[in-house]
């Protein structure tokens, strides 16, 4: 009865949902009008807008319409009439690019110096500005940036490029990058920084790109004196590297036959990145070249170190396991994922009390590994009580903030990129009494995944109704029933795929609540001997989810009917699913922790302890996530058509 009240009130017509506005026609086409340049049009439509709550984003348009012009009038007194919101922040950083262009840095330090929170462009130009004024930090900063693992913004470029021309970057940095992003086929970035290297070591781009091509054919090759030049080393190196994007065992025992020919860092390095290869293609050879890259002293990166603990457990070797753990740095280490699998090593080597106490730390959270340490501990998931609703006055206060109503119009109005980012800017350090407002107000104007996204930050006070919604369920539990899946587990599935957006649409082309690609479901449709389907009709809700349910049931029926499997397998594909499980039985969970794909691996998780909370919010008591997750069976075991299925 519960459940059935809560589907009321969620699907019940909103009392203040946001309606049409008049002038909503006039913000459009000063949108339009800006999108297209068109000076003039932008003007008049946006003189018109009075009340409508979207009307300093049509004054953003002409400023930055301004800039583009050459004049930033207007520019600093719009960014202090909306001092601390996202539209001051979005100008600050056109102001910020215009100034980099009109090299006005003195200027442009200050309002660098004024972001919030600065996107990779924001920080490059800052960091331009900083070192055109010479200050002394600016070119630590530099270093640190390309130390880094994060992609660098285009603007990132100049200041950079700059800084090699003056021999101010270090070698080995630069060619550590260079290593690692052709080695993930990050080609963009690659050519811009080969570009930079010293250039007695520089070889041409052409040759770069040869080697990346045909690695094989590179090693082949090799000149007898190929190791007498740091440039023949390391196009060397990564051609090894390239190779064991297909075959990390060749690749090996191509470098075995070279190895000898590079320094001790050299060799550590090299073995290091095989082995990272290797775990992620689950082979067996990977913990012993961890060992090895660490004895000749590599540093890891955190994806090795991860990858390394990962291969260990893929081994069933738990002191392995306990060692890759703690040779992580602190913030890696003290992860909820290797706070649990480090007390799951002291509990297989007999250290119990270790184990109880590293488990404690994480039991209780409303996570995947939250979940499954409080279940170590005999300590079954617990829906936690629930907050008192928002007040009037509460909701009032949601209702009224502008930054929550501009969020809440572009949504309405289509624009949903920009409707999200006004909306998540606005509820940034909010209390949890704010963000209980600011969850309702979205699930009353019908936006169910602001709704989610926002009650999933409160701290101590939580609404699960809110974070784990059920709407369409008088359409999805009959589907879901009708082909024997579990209900929790398919709202837990369509949650992490569309925050039941029902248009939604992915980069790749899935669409509607549970993201179906076009071809799959024109063969769903086909199999199911659904009539009249035609692909437009994929984003509609019962289609969807008809369509949607009966894929899993599929992918089930071809994967021994094992959730773990059949939710890889939705995300990443059947044939992956099945590829990734081994020659003998893993646990669910390492077969989670395993996955090669960080955005699977992820999904996996997630869709997991989605439907341990929805089991709870609709029986009333939760499933055991680690019984649900049982053992994966080694290949072969229960399968049927997985390879079949699109």
């Amino acid at each position: 009865m519960k459940r059935f009240l809560g589907l009321a009130l969620f699907l019940s017509l909103p009392a203040w949902a946001q309606s049409a506005h008049p002038e909503d026609a006039a913000f459009l086409a000063a949108r339009e009008a800006f999108v297209k340049g068109e000076r003039a049009r932008l003007t008049r439509a946006a003189a018109t807008l009075k009340t409508h709550p979207l009307q300093p984003w049509a004054q953003y348009f002409v400023l930055v319409q301004r800039l583009e012009d050459g004049s930033d009038a207007g520019v600093a007194e719009f960014i202090d009439a909306h001092e601390g919101g996202y539209l001051a922040e979005k100008l600050r950083g056109d102001w910020l690019r215009w100034l980099a262009k009109k090299e006005e840095w003195a200027q442009a330090r200050i309002q660098f110096a004024h972001l919030r929170r600065p996107d990779g462009e924001a920080l490059c130009r800052g960091l331009d500005a900083r070192l055109r004024l010479g200050e002394p930090e600016a070119v630590a900063d530099a270093r640190a940036l390309l130390a880094s693992a994060a992609p660098l913004a285009d603007a990132c470029h100049t200041p950079l490029g700059r800084l090699a021309r003056q021999d101010a970057l270090d070698a080995d940095q630069l060619w550590e990058r260079l290593r690692r992003l052709l080695a993930q086929g990050k080609l963009k970035e690659a050519r811009a920084v080969a570009g930079w290297l010293p250039e007695r070591e520089a070889p041409p781009w052409r040759g770069i790109e040869a080697v990346v091509e045909h690695p094989a054919r590179h090693l082949a090759k090799l000149p007898e004196r190929f190791a007498d030049s740091r440039r023949g080393r390391e196009l060397a190196a990564i051609a090894v590297l390239r190779m064991a994007r297909s075959d990390v065992r060749v690749a090996a025992a191509r470098w075995q036959d070279i190895e000898g020919r590079f320094d001790q860092a050299g060799r550590g390095h090299v073995w290091g990145r095989l082995a990272q290869a290797a775990a992620q293609s689950h082979q067996s050879e990977a913990t012993a070249w961890f060992d090895q890259a660490e004895a000749l002293g590599a540093a890891f990166d955190e994806e090795q170190h991860a990858w390394r603990a990962r291969a260990a457990l893929r081994a069933g070797q738990w002191p392995a396991v306990a060692h890759a753990i703690d040779a992580m740095p602190a913030g890696l280490g003290t992860a909820p994922e290797w706070t649990y699998w480090r007390a799951r090593a002291h509990a297989a080597t007999g250290e119990q009390e270790k184990a109880r106490a590293l488990l404690d730390r994480i039991a209780g959270q409303p996570s995947f590994y939250g979940i499954l340490a409080g279940e170590a501990l005999d300590r079954p998931f617990a829906l936690p009580p629930r907050a008192l609703p928002p007040s009037a006055a509460e909701l009032a206060e949601a209702a009224a903030q502008p930054g929550l109503a501009r969020g809440l119009a572009l949504i309405r109005l289509d624009l949903r990129i920009e409707g999200i980012r006004e909306w998540n800017w606005a509820i940034a350090g909010l209390s949890d009494r704010q963000l209980l407002a600011a969850a309702e107000l979205a699930r009353r104007n019908a936006v169910i995944d602001r709704a989610i996204n926002t009650a999933d930050r409160t701290r101590a006070e939580h609404d699960y109704a809110l974070r784990y919604p059920t709407p369409f369920h008088e359409q999805v539990e009959p589907r879901a029933r009708q082909v024997g899946l579990d209900p929790a587990w398919v709202y837990g599935l369509m949650r992490q795929e569309s925050r039941f957006i029902m248009d939604a649409r992915s980069n790749v082309g899935a669409k509607g609540l549970m993201q179906l690609m076009p071809a799959t479901a024109k063969w769903v449709a086909k199999k199911i001997g659904m009539t009249h389907f035609h692909p437009a009709k994929v984003t509609e809700m019962d289609v969807n989810v008809t369509l949607g349910t009966n894929y899993l049931r599929m992918v089930m029926d071809g994967l021994d009917d094992h959730p773990v499997l059949a939710s890889a397998a939705y995300n990443a594909g059947p044939g992956r699913a099945r590829k990734w499980r081994a020659e003998r039985s893993l646990e669910g969970a390492i077969y989670a922790e395993t996955i090669p794909f960080n955005e699977t691996r992820d999904y996996v998780k997630k869709v997991m302890a989605n439907a341990i909370a929805y089991a709870a919010l609709m029986h009333g008591n939760a499933p055991s996530l680690t019984a649900r997750l049982g053992t994966i069976r080694p290949r072969g075991f229960g399968d049927g058509t997985a390879e079949d299925l699109p």
